[in-house]
């Protein structure tokens, strides 16, 4: 009998092979990206305090208003903007990305491209 494979429990195995390699210092924290169907959500994370510096989702209320009627991957520029100004006021420019075990490519990218375009630096 052929077995299903499921994709996610491969992301998984794949983010925790990744993760074992890149961790968040105070100096560079972690830009960390996980995408549903319908949202995305990237946090910069210091894994030595293990602590959330600054998150932004296609679900906060100030990005909800820029995103209606966009494609996901628009939303997910917008996302990558917001998730940088709002790293920038906090003083973190440099960061290690964390794609979570997601391809490079799509709406992963367009995070990555506009977090960089709006002046973080990975």
């Amino acid at each position: 009998m052929i077995s299903v494979k499921d994709k996610n429990q491969e992301r998984l195995v794949r983010h925790k092979r990744v993760r074992t390699k890149v961790s968040g210092t105070s100096e560079r924290p972690r830009l960390c990206v996980y995408r549903s169907l319908s949202q995305i959500y990237a946090q910069i994370i210091d894994d030595v305090k293990g602590v959330t510096l600054v998150s932004a989702s296609t679900l906060d209320p100030e990005v909800k208003k820029l995103i209606e009627g966009k494609s996901k991957t628009e939303q997910a520029q917008i996302v990558g903007e917001t998730i940088a100004k709002r790293a920038i006021k906090k003083k973190v420019k440099e960061v290690v990305f964390d794609r979570g075990g997601y391809i490079y490519i799509g709406r992963v990218q367009a995070l990555a491209d506009s977090a960089r375009a709006a002046g973080l630096k990975f």
